[in-house]
């Protein structure tokens, strides 16, 4: 797999090496038979009940056999809609079971994008009662509209939940071949319609296969996911790809019932969770109450922080108020996983988002594409089994991005002699002031290395003197009151004056997006250029 042509970064020491094919057991039998081996241990806790690795195994049954009758099979589009459920779960593997292409639908959608979404070729949409909203309804068109459980008011629903003729059916048998589609995930949609990236069966397989190598990253690392906390959403590539170690290792997934508090760190206290993902504003979130309150957070043995950036002091103060139990994962959707920063390193490198994820090659490059030495910076090129194949439909997005073997990532970055990647930002979050390219992620990061300064957002502006300006957002660290004209003299002296921000706000916190990560537009919504 490894050219020596490119140089790559080093992978998380030892290296074991990805499952050959023959021995890679086809996704999702290898949850199966999970689930087979250990049917009485509790699979889900959801609502006050469990639900044991037995029960969910016959509820995939169940729901496989149901769609089946539905007229379901290999190669057939299936949109999942759906809640945070364990049924939610199960209708899910039970498309995979059957060999569908699930398409995953996130909350937040506006009707266009919905549209969007569900114009990829589905045959049936899968809701629950509270999903079954008129603007889902309207987009899913002529698809078949598959409930778990009864919809009030959409008569040609089928419910797949309480079907009749279905129960004590055996499981179907996993159809699925290792190059037909598996999922279509969409990416966040910031610079236009969501894309959808292309998984096959052979890269959930590789996905799921983790846990055989995961022990990698440290010993015991693994044995983390003991109570692992899911929220948000199903239609969330990371929140599933973190259930492989979970549910194959014996763990249980644990759903927190909403109280009308912060789920971290309230829901952490409440069920003593082991481990769960986070993202930065969420952990921010919790940090800030923690230093009001006192809440046991104690049973936590892994937070795993994903989705967007973090400055370096609020990762310090993570690690010294929850101790050694914080790790920061860097991804794609397109990619999946790619580093991972585990505790012993955040302490020594916390600007850093970690080693290359075992399994996974890492490649930073020039604009040329020429890879450049230790130390420097470019674009940050990976190289795994589980990318996609390609963005759904878009064959020139799909060439721009995925070169022999190789995804662009489009990050900025640059590896350390010890392995470590540090991002830089993004290649195309950029601002044009007459007419020069200004990355923004360079600036939040000298803005964020300011001791006044626990988190800084960038972005750009229209501006009638330059074309577009420069606006910097920060969050001070707590008794701390930053300075404006201090701080632009730092990202002068760092980046040059190109870089200086117009304005520099100080805000109180950053509005998040229906995705979890940082809203820069809603920032500039609140906070216009023109009034300050």
């Amino acid at each position: 797999m490894h050219d020596p042509a490119v140089p790559t970064a080093p992978a998380a020491s030892p290296l074991p090496a990805a499952p050959a094919e023959a021995d890679a057991v086809a996704f999702p039998q290898v949850l199966l038979d999970a689930l087979r081996s250990a049917p009485g241990s509790p699979a889900f806790e959801h609502g006050g009940r469990a639900v044991s690795r037995g029960e969910l195994l016959g509820l995939i049954g169940h729901l496989a056999v149901a769609m089946r009758e539905a007229g379901l099979g290999p190669g057939r589009g299936v949109a999942v809609r759906t809640g945070v459920t364990p049924e939610a779960f199960a209708a899910q593997i039970a498309a995979h079971v059957l060999g569908c292409r699930v398409v995953s639908v996130k909350p937040g959608y506006t009707p266009r994008q919905l549209a969007h979404v569900l114009g990829t070729g589905v045959d049936a949409v899968v809701v629950d009662p509270a999903t079954a909203t008129p603007e889902v309804l309207d987009a899913a068109g002529p698809a078949t509209v598959l409930s778990l459980g009864p919809v009030e008011g959409v008569p040609a629903a089928v419910d797949i939940l309480t079907a009749a003729g279905t129960g004590g059916a055996p499981m179907p048998e996993v159809t699925a071949r290792p190059d037909d589609v598996a999922l279509l995930t969409f990416t966040s949609g910031s610079t236009g319609e969501p894309k959808g990236c292309v998984l096959t069966y052979r890269a959930l397989a590789a996905h799921w296969s983790w846990p055989r190598v995961w022990s990698s990253v440290e010993p015991g690392f693994t044995d983390r996911f003991g109570r692992h906390l899911l929220f948000g959403t199903l239609a969330s590539l990371v929140m599933l790809e973190f259930l492989g170690p979970c549910l194959l290792g014996g763990g249980t997934v644990v759903i927190p019932e909403d109280d009308g508090r912060p789920l971290f760190p309230y829901a952490v206290e409440r069920h003593r969770i082991t481990s769960a993902i986070v993202t930065a504003p969420r952990l921010c979130q919790m940090l800030d109450l923690l230093r009001e309150e006192r809440v046991d957070v104690g049973s936590l043995r892994m937070l795993m922080v994903s989705g967007s950036p973090i400055s370096p002091h609020r990762m310090r103060e993570a690690a010294d108020r929850l101790g050694p139990v914080v790790y920061q994962a860097y991804g794609a959707t397109e990619a999946g996983m790619i580093t991972i920063l585990n505790p012993g390193d955040l302490t020594r490198a916390p600007a850093s988002v970690g080693r290359a994820h075992p399994s996974v090659e890492i490649s930073v490059r020039d604009e040329e594409g020429r890879p450049v030495g230790t130390g420097h910076a470019g674009e940050v090129h990976v190289r795994s089994p589980f990318l996609m194949t390609g963005y759904w439909g878009q064959p020139e997005e799909t060439r721009d991005v995925l070169r022999d073997g190789w995804l662009r990532t489009r990050d900025l970055g640059r590896l350390d002699d010890a392995g470590l990647l540090y991002l830089a930002g993004r290649t195309r979050d950029v601002v044009m002031v007459n007419a020069i390219v200004v990355y923004a992620g360079p600036i939040e990061r000298v803005l964020a290395g300011h001791p006044d300064v626990a988190e800084a957002y960038v972005t750009g502006a229209p501006d009638e003197r330059t074309g577009e300006a420069v606006h910097a957002f920060v969050v001070p660290v707590p008794g701390r009151t930053p300075d404006s004209a201090a701080l632009a003299d730092l990202v002068r002296a760092e980046l040059g004056a190109d870089s200086v921000p117009r304005t520099i706000t100080t805000v109180p916190g950053v509005p998040v997006a229906a995705s979890g990560k940082p809203d820069k537009r809603a920032l500039l919504e609140r906070h216009p250029p023109s009034a300050l």
